[in-house]
Order: structure tokens, then C-alpha cells, then sequence
């Protein structure tokens, strides 16, 4: 009999390779499946038991009993702890179908994770964006402790808005330019001094090219540095392009040092144009800009209607902000917001 050629023989080992793997998934998504479960369904026995007591929240003692008998009976992992986790799933979500199509996409370290994210809209974005991209419980918690959802620009829209492209993004895969660009980002990792030039920033971003896309988020893919556009014979230079996939469009970033000025506008504009004449392929959207900037003069971004536009405008901020910080950051945006959205309410009625 003769030998299978080598290129053959490696084809069909690959094939086999890739059969264990499939089933491998499908044996470790059929364990979470069913470990998941099962964490609901003691969740829902002992939420029952503890409200017919009236014995407060865990029960008084009731949680640590069944703790102990369980342990001695199956070893460790059902820790108090865990048996409050089972509560806390049951309580946020009481659905057990909506908890399957879940456990079937995440891990239960993530559903554990996401539990003791209190509000319902927060909860769901980190819900569709883990499943989006693919997050690690490590990325999944870092995302949560650095105020993702508060820095992205779906968090300041009408909560109609939010539920909305949600579900698109649930139901479609349809991802919004507002559940991808962010503000402020945060670039502590980048390690400046506290007096540095735009060229410094860029060098910088560019040296940890890496971790930059990681805050950008995972779609985006670096394309250039420094691009040159040439219009009627002056030379241009654009600070970063990316490109979007699931937006499918180009992303020019400028980086300013400083508050943000009226005439970045205009040569955001020109930038933006070139590319969208010159440089966007069949099926492409049009290119997005971003000006990151140390502020965002909102009274200026508002008159400039920039909102309106393919123009978006953020801070960036060097070193991590404190909790309080990030809180204030937000609070201001939902102050603006809210005054963006009653002046149209207001328009409208006029």
C-alpha cells in the first residue's frame, strides 16, 4: 500500500484534530450549561425558602447550613459564598430560557461577574459586548472597574436609545458608532510625563500599539501613522487611521494637546472628505473622525452640531482617574445631554 502523500497526510491529521476540538466545546459549553443551571435552580429553591421563613436576605444561618451538609456531601466549591452567588442569579435573572440562551454563549465566571452589575442597562452592554468580542473574565472586570459603560457614548442616550440598539446589536449583530467610540479613554498605560507633545502622545500610543486597540475596543485594526494627503499641492499628514470592521469603515484619530478648538473641525472635515473621494472601497460606510483631546469645550461641540456629524470629539486621560473623577466626567456628560435632548424636545414642540 502506498504511504499518503505528506501534504495529504497532513490535511487529514488536521481534520481529526479539528473533529477532537468541536467536540471538546461542545463537551466543556454542555458542563458550564449544566453547571449554570444548576447554580439557578438552588438559587430559585433557596430564594423560595428564605422568603417563606421571612428570614431576612440569606436566611439567618440557613445559607451556612446547607453550605457545610453540601461540602461534606460533595467536596468543596459550595462555599457560602457560592450559595449566595446561586441567590444573586436567580434574583437578576428569574427567566430560567433567558438564562439558557445565556449559558450557552458565557461562561459561568462571567454570569458571576455580571450578577453584581445593578442596573439593567449597564448589565445588558457588558452582556452583548462580552459576547461581541470574546471577553475574558479578566477583561470583563477590568472593563467594569474602569467605567466602560459610562465612558461610552450609548451610556448619555435616551434610555429608548439604549434598549433599541441593544437589541440590534443582540438580534442583528448591528453594532452603533455610539457602543463603540468612548469618552473619556483612558491611556494611564502609556506612562507620560506630565509635560509632552503631540508627537510624544503619538510615539507613545504607537510603542503600545497593542494595549491602545485593546481600550479602542477589538475591532479596530491599524492601518497607518502619519498618512499623507495631498490636496492642490499642500501636504497633509493624518496622526492615526484605523478601520472598523463591523462599522466597515475607515477611522482617522487626531491627537491635540489642549481644549478642544473650533478649527479642528474643519480639518477634521478635510481629512474625512479626501478619504471618502479618494481612498473608501465599494461596500465601505464613510470614514468616522475622532479628535482626542485633554478637554471638549462642550458649548463649542454643541454649535458645531459635531453630534450630527461623523465627527466625534473625546478626552483622553494619561493617568487613571479615581472613581469620583470618572463620576464627575459623567455626570457633566449627562448634564449636556440632557440639555441637548430637552432643547430638541423643545424644537419639536415649537
Amino acid at each position: 500500500m502506498n504511504p499518503l502523500p505528506s501534504s495529504d497526510k497532513n490535511a487529514f491529521f488536521a481534520k481529526v484534530s479539528a473533529i477532537i476540538d468541536r467536540a471538546q466545546d461542545a463537551a466543556v459549553r454542555s458542563v458550564n450549561e449544566k453547571a449554570t443551571l444548576a447554580n439557578w435552580e438552588i438559587g430559585r429553591d433557596l430564594r423560595k425558602l428564605v422568603d417563606a421563613q421571612g428570614k431576612g436576605k440569606y436566611g439567618n444561618g440557613l445559607v451556612d447550613a446547607l453550605s457545610a451538609y453540601l461540602t461534606e456531601k460533595h467536596g468543596k466549591g459550595w462555599s457560602v459564598q457560592q450559595l449566595r452567588h446561586c441567590i444573586r442569579l436567580y434574583d437578576t435573572f428569574p427567566d430560567q430560557e433567558k438564562l439558557y440562551t445565556l449559558c450557552r454563549e458565557l461562561h459561568w465566571s462571567h454570569l458571576r461577574t455580571l450578577i453584581y452589575v445593578k442596573d439593567a442597562l449597564k448589565r445588558e452592554f457588558y452582556m452583548e459586548m462580552t459576547r461581541l468580542e470574546n471577553w475574558s473574565v479578566r477583561q470583563l472586570q477590568e472593563r467594569i472597574k474602569s467605567m466602560l459603560y459610562e465612558r461610552t457614548a450609548i451610556s448619555k442616550a435616551p434610555e429608548e436609545t439604549i434598549q433599541r440598539e441593544l437589541e440590534a446589536l443582540r438580534k442583528e449583530q448591528k453594532v452603533s458608532n455610539r457602543l463603540v467610540f468612548r469618552d473619556p479613554y483612558l491611556f494611564d498605560f502609556l506612562e507620560l510625563s506630565d509635560s509632552y507633545s503631540e508627537k510624544d502622545l503619538e510615539d507613545a500610543i504607537l510603542t503600545e500599539l497593542q494595549r491602545f486597540i485593546i481600550e479602542m475596543g477589538s475591532d479596530f485594526a491599524f492601518l497607518a501613522r502619519q498618512k499623507r494627503l495631498t490636496i492642490d499641492d499642500r501636504d497633509y499628514y493624518v496622526d492615526l487611521v484605523f478601520y472598523h470592521r463591523r462599522l466597515k469603515c475607515l477611522v482617522v484619530i487626531e491627537l491635540k494637546l489642549g481644549e478642544f478648538e473650533a478649527a479642528y473641525k474643519g480639518q477634521m472635515e478635510l481629512y474625512l472628505r479626501y478619504l471618502e473621494k479618494y481612498e473608501q472601497i465599494e461596500g465601505e460606510n464613510p470614514p468616522i473622525g475622532l479628535i482626542l483631546c485633554t478637554g471638549k469645550n462642550e458649548g463649542h461641540i454643541e454649535l458645531l452640531r459635531l453630534d450630527e456629524s461623523n465627527i466625534r470629539v473625546a478626552e483622553y486621560l494619561t493617568k487613571l482617574p479615581s472613581k469620583e473623577v470618572l463620576k464627575s466626567q459623567l455626570q457633566r456628560a449627562i448634564f449636556y445631554a440632557r440639555q441637548r435632548v430637552g432643547a430638541i424636545g423643545k424644537s419639536e414642540e415649537e
